[in-house]
């Protein structure tokens, strides 16, 4: 079921860090990180594509509080979190900033994985580890949470990364424009694992948020 818009977009950066101090109260020195982070992140765009150039003027709403939202639908915010296909450290990064939890980063691309490393070494981000690897080839762990914000369509996803769930685990996966129809494509016992929020950055964006283990035998069953 869809989820009832009751909370205004961000619309502006202003908005937008306005909505980060109000939801996590960043202390003075993690402001300084995300500013820094926003910095460097903009810099390396430069070098490689990491964000769309379009999205650099308003980086705060479409990058920094999309990425902090996630956290935000994590309630408990403790115990490992995974992020695939982290490329940027979107949402990894910021969540690592706003969060002291283990953060796994994992990424195949080996210049993405320089730059996360590269910012988590800048930032003093010692809770933060970058894998360089196909999720295929990660060793498993149990996560309390997974996220993804742009690594594959929803039933790969899911498929590839359900040996890191447990009975708790939350996922937390922006589909944008077509989070529903992806989430109606999946088998019935994946489907009633999921919830849909509304995206706080993009009217037209939404998130599943989901709780739990896919078994082995549920896979492909309707």
């Amino acid at each position: 079921m869809e989820a009832i818009l009751t909370t205004s977009l961000l619309e502006d950066e202003g908005a937008a860090r306005d909505w980060i101090e109000a939801s996590f109260a960043p202390t003075a020195v993690q402001w300084q990180l995300l500013d820094r982070f926003a910095e460097l992140l903009v810099a390396e765009n430069g070098q490689q594509n990491l964000i769309a150039a379009s999205t650099v003027p308003t980086l705060w709403v479409r990058h920094m509080a999309d990425s902090a939202q996630l956290l935000a639908l994590d309630p408990e915010r403790e115990g490992l979190w995974i992020d695939l296909g982290s490329g940027p450290g979107l949402p990894g990064l910021v969540v690592a900033i706003l969060s002291a939890r283990p953060m796994l980063l994992v990424e195949s691309r080996k210049r993405r994985c320089d730059f996360l490393r590269a910012v988590a070494a800048d930032l003093g981000l010692s809770h933060v580890e970058v894998a360089e690897a196909p999720l295929e080839r990660i060793a498993t762990r149990p996560a309390a949470t997974i996220s993804a914000r742009a690594f594959a369509p929803l039933d790969k996803l899911i498929a590839l990364s359900t040996r890191f769930s447990t009975e708790s685990t939350r996922w937390l996966l922006p589909k944008g424009r077509n989070a529903v129809k992806e989430l109606a494509l999946l088998p019935d016992a994946w489907q009633r694992m999921f919830h849909v929020e509304q995206s706080r950055t993009d009217a037209e964006s939404r998130i599943l948020v989901g709780r739990g283990q896919i078994g082995a035998k549920q896979r492909g069953k309707r």
